[in-house]
């Protein structure tokens, strides 16, 4: 039986962990043991980004163990905007250390999409490691069109579904409630907003009065399904977004996605599985972007909605099946 050890074993709401649960079952579905003990036997090891045990690691590589890493984007927001002293430190640190595994450690790297693989070759140069580009995948049995909803019918709900939208990363929240506000002078409006967000950014809007908002902080994974079926469009708000697990699930489940042609989103939204539109100014710059054009393909998925959910579950069908990335993750580890 092949052995693979995933390092680190990182828990919680984020995508990572989300990403190590579906990818382990998806091992185990095929026979595949998994460890998160470096000193343990293995025939390979799959990084999630980066680690504090580099010398464990270093190690299980001297032992002749096969090192790949799964690499996202890099911590950018810092460099535009003060984001306190601790987050500046956590993303100096946390950017080197995947610098450091990336050019010294690893046997393979795997990109989550075409653009995480351009910025790191752009930022950090070129490496002569072999690599490769695997975009996330999802359990389309389980994120289904199909299934137990609650879209309403007398108005239209805006989802925005990301992991931390507080503090520097709040550009994200602005343009939902500036997207929310033209869209409620043709519609009645509901912003659904799933993520942390601090009380400072919602005192921003708490005087707004154009449409209805609704925070929902972090919902379970179980609730993934259910909030995207009832609702009728995605926002993808981050900006630059390197391969967000949302947008996956949300084409998995007939939701379409409109959102800036920036970071990963073209490789992901295409054809009528949601509307993409320029930035509109320099988005490393954190530049206001253009929320009327935006707003403008809003209406167009909005007045369309079975064409566009349709076409939304065709392309989670056609490319982002997670036993499709399983096995290109496992030609990489095994051979």
């Amino acid at each position: 039986m092949p052995h693979i050890c995933i390092v680190p074993r990182v828990e919680g709401p984020g995508g990572v962990t989300s990403f190590r649960l579906k990818f382990e079952n998806g091992l185990r579905a095929r026979g595949v043991d998994v460890t998160y003990d470096l000193s343990e036997p293995a025939d390979a090891v799959l990084v999630l980004a980066g680690t504090r045990r580099l010398l464990s690691l270093w190690r299980a590589r001297r032992r002749g163990v096969r090192i790949v890493q799964r690499l996202d984007g890099i911590n950018w927001v810092h460099r535009v905007r003060w984001a306190g002293l601790r987050y500046t430190m956590r993303a100096i640190y946390g950017n080197a250390n995947l610098a450091f595994i990336r050019s010294r450690l690893a046997d393979h790297v795997i990109y989550q999409s075409q653009f995480i693989e351009h910025w790191w070759r752009d930022w950090y140069r070129p490496i002569t490691t072999p690599s490769s580009v695997i975009l996330n995948g999802v359990d389309l049995t389980r994120y289904t069109p199909n299934g137990l909803h609650e879209r309403p019918s007398s108005h239209y709900r805006l989802l925005v579904v990301e992991g931390s939208m507080a503090g520097a990363q709040n550009a994200g929240l602005t343009h939902a409630a500036r997207l929310a506000a033209m869209l409620s002078k043709k519609f009645k409006i509901e912003l659904t907003i799933c993520g942390h967000i601090d009380e400072r950014s919602k005192n921003m809007l708490r005087d707004q009065t154009a449409f209805r908002i609704r925070y929902m902080d972090t919902i379970t994974r179980e609730q993934i399904p259910w909030m995207m079926r009832s609702s009728h469009l995605l926002f993808s708000a981050e900006v630059n977004p390197p391969c967000p697990n949302s947008v996956i699930e949300a084409l998995a489940c007939g939701l379409p996605v409109i959102g800036f042609y920036t970071g990963s989103l073209p490789e992901l939204v295409q054809s009528d599985a949601g509307r993409l539109v320029p930035y509109g100014a320099d988005q490393w710059k954190l530049q206001e972007p253009d929320i009327p054009m935006l707003a403008e393909v809003a209406a167009e998925v909005l007045q369309n909605q079975s064409q566009f959910r349709k076409a939304a579950r065709e392309r989670a069908e056609l490319a982002l099946g997670v036993g499709k990335m399983v096995e290109e993750y496992l030609k990489v580890l095994l051979g």
